[in-house]
C-alpha cells in the first residue's frame, strides 16, 4: 500500500498537540500567543508562528482544522504538486507559515504599543490556503455555516472579503479579523508570484462559467 506523505497532516497534528499542551500551561499559551508589544519591546519575534498553532478552545481549533484539511490537502496534492513536482511540499509549506506571519504584521504594528493586546490561531495561514484554493478553482461550490446553499468559491471570497473589512473596522467581536483579511491577501500574491498563469486562469474560469 502506497503511503502519501501529508504536509498538510503534520501541520495539523503539530497545531493540535500545541493547543492541547497549551491549555494544560497556562504560562505556555502566554508564552506562544501573540502579543504586539512584547515583540516590539521585548523582541519576542518567535510569537510570529507560534501564536499560529495554539487555539482558544476546541471550537476554534476544530474550525480551522477543517478548513486547513479541506483545503490544504487540494492545494498540496493536486494543484502545487501537480505545477511543480518535487517542489509541491515545499511551496506548500510556503504558503502556510508565511501566511501565519504576514497575517500578523498588520496586527503587530496597530497594537505594538498596547500591552493588553493578545491573538491567537491559525486563521491567517488557513485564510492563505482558502484563497490559493479559490484563485485556483473560482468556480467551486462552497458552502459554510451561515451559507447553507453552496455558492461559487469567487463569489464566497468577496463575500468573506467584504465581510473581514467591515468586522475589523468595527470590531467588538474578539476575532482577529485583520489576520483573516491579510491571510487571504497573501494567498492570492503568493499565488500569482509562483503562478503567474493563475489570474487568466481565474478568469476564464469566471467568464466561461456561470452562478
Amino acid at each position: 500500500m502506497d503511503i502519501t506523505f501529508s504536509l498538510t497532516l503534520v501541520f495539523i497534528i503539530i497545531t493540535v498537540l500545541a493547543s492541547l499542551y497549551a491549555w494544560q500551561r497556562p504560562d505556555i499559551m502566554e508564552k506562544w500567543m501573540m502579543n504586539p508589544y512584547r515583540v516590539a519591546h521585548r523582541k519576542e519575534y518567535s510569537r510570529f508562528i507560534t501564536s499560529g498553532f495554539i487555539h482558544q478552545d476546541g471550537m476554534h481549533l476544530l474550525f480551522n482544522m477543517i478548513a486547513l484539511f479541506s483545503f490544504g490537502v487540494q492545494m498540496e496534492e493536486k494543484v502545487f504538486s501537480v505545477l511543480y513536482p518535487g517542489a509541491g511540499l515545499t511551496l506548500f509549506g510556503i504558503l502556510y507559515i508565511v501566511g501565519i506571519i504576514v497575517s500578523d504584521i498588520p496586527t503587530y504594528l496597530k497594537y505594538k504599543n498596547y500591552s493588553y493586546y493578545n491573538s491567537l490561531g491559525a486563521s491567517g495561514g488557513v485564510s492563505a490556503v482558502v484563497f490559493a484554493f479559490i484563485l485556483f478553482n473560482p468556480q467551486a461550490k462552497l458552502g459554510f455555516m451561515f451559507i447553507p446553499i453552496p455558492i461559487p468559491a469567487f463569489l464566497f471570497g468577496a463575500l468573506y472579503m467584504l465581510y473581514s473589512v467591515y468586522m475589523s473596522k468595527r470590531g467588538g467581536d474578539h476575532i482577529n479579523h485583520d489576520a483573516h483579511l491579510w491571510g487571504a491577501l497573501f494567498g492570492i500574491v503568493f499565488s500569482v508570484i509562483v503562478y503567474p498563469p493563475v489570474v487568466n486562469l481565474f478568469m476564464s474560469q469566471i467568464l466561461g462559467g456561470s452562478i
